[in-house]
């Protein structure tokens, strides 16, 4: 048996709406890209939503109307995907790393306050593995930094307070004080990635939920122009009768999504809560089975009295062992064909911010969580039977690496 860790799911519903997209005539950015908009704002509570090509695209471009540059701060995580800082460096400003908690990998309300500086324009948590942040105690974070913020531009100044970026790439279709997740910050970007819960190949859409004054509709115009080389017109509305003539305003990018891409997410998106959503909590309760019997498994948290995971990722860390183990062990799972992953590894370890100075003895629970974890397959297709053996595989090479002497022991 062959397991792959994270497959998506292409059916025959999918190929027929992208097949039915080819044949329109009309495969860029076009009515599909905005059919898909309306449905997740509705989805997610929020009034606009702008769909794009990668949610590190949608990172980026809320950084950018927010104006962050050099000598600006902005807070994240250290256990995070790359994408996270990197939007941040494209900036010109300075990503200042956090440890996270030792329960649910999420970001540390106490290193957040601690971090909060005059130079702090932007707090980024990230929903690890689909389990939603404390966003509330995040935006009261940020509203409390009202006296040290230091506003530099007529949007800072509107805002009056540093801004709530989350990074929800992971978390769609999941719950904070009972409310799907996207609504919850000033902004929310979820990612539709090959690997996510719902996916358009590439993809990602920011949720826009900025307070009054702020128009969301303009906010949602501008980031339009902004998204498509600062172009006021896409290529549909050039298409309209006498409409040709256009203007570029400013040095945009080119992060749209074209409709061939929503097609899939069409799909994805009529069927996530009664379908997709369902089977992934399945697959979870499945291992937890298995799990919960292991003195030396540590359970991923799915469920807090103020949030509910999205099952995006099956985080299982073994107790008391080194880094070194928990590649051991992978190994041995990879031997016998199941696939599995690590994530992430934090930044401090990426040869990039090493050479920045970030040392990973800074952020000693980030690194904990991280040389403990294995995540395992969770996707649609993943059936009963194939949980089972991963789970077998996996207990299997754990008890298998732990009866052996550990490394200091070999040393």
């Amino acid at each position: 048996m062959t397991i792959p860790f994270s497959p998506p799911r292409i059916d025959q519903k999918i190929i027929d709406e992208v097949v039915a997209t080819l044949k329109s005539g009309w495969i860029t950015t076009g009515p599909r890209t905005k059919k898909f908009e309306k449905q997740i704002a509705e989805y997610a509570g929020v009034q606009k939503v702008l769909c794009l090509n990668s949610a590190t695209a949608g990172l980026e471009i809320m950084l950018r109307w927010f104006g962050v540059k050099e000598g600006d701060e902005v807070i994240l995580p250290a256990y995070t995907y790359s994408a996270t800082a990197n939007v941040v460096i494209h900036c010109g400003a300075k990503p200042v790393l956090v440890d996270v908690n030792a329960t649910d990998f999420n970001i540390s309300l106490q290193r957040i306050a601690d971090a909060i500086s005059p130079r702090t324009k932007v707090i980024m948590p990230v929903d690890i593995g689909g389990l939603p942040c404390d966003y509330d105690s995040i935006l009261n974070l940020a509203k409390g930094s009202a006296t040290v913020f230091k506003a530099e531009n007529e949007i800072q100044k509107t805002l009056g307070r540093i801004l709530v970026l989350c990074d929800t790439a992971h978390s769609i279709g999941g719950l904070y004080n009972g409310k799907k997740v996207g609504g919850d910050a000033d902004a929310s970007v979820f990612s539709f990635h090959a690997v996510k819960n719902l996916t358009t190949a590439e993809g990602g859409a920011v949720c826009l939920n900025l307070p009054a004054p702020f128009s969301n509709e303009e906010i949602y115009k501008a980031l339009c122009i902004k998204s498509l080389h600062g172009q006021n017109k896409d290529a549909l509305a050039k298409t309209q009768k006498g409409s040709w003539e256009y203007d570029v305003v400013e040095a945009g990018y080119k992060w749209n999504m074209p409709d061939i891409l929503a097609a899939i997410g069409l799909v994805e998106l009529e069927r996530y809560d009664s379908d997709t959503l369902p089977r992934r909590k399945k697959i979870v309760e499945q291992y937890l089975q298995h799990f919960s019997k292991k003195n030396w498994a540590q359970l991923p948290v799915f469920k807090t009295d103020i949030s509910e995971s999205s099952y995006h990722l099956f985080l299982l860390r073994i107790k008391d062992i080194s880094e070194q183990q928990r590649n051991e062990i992978i190994k041995l799972i990879s031997e016998n064909d199941v696939s599995v992953n690590v994530h992430f590894k934090p930044l401090p370890l990426l040869s990039f911010y090493k050479s920045l100075g970030y040392k990973m003895e800074d952020y000693p629970i980030a690194y904990d969580n991280y040389a403990r974890e294995i995540s395992l397959p969770v996707y649609f297709d993943l059936t009963n039977e194939q949980v089972d053996f991963v789970a077998q595989t996996v207990i299997e090479s754990v008890e298998k690496i732990l009866t052996l002497p550990s490394p200091k022991e070999r040393d």
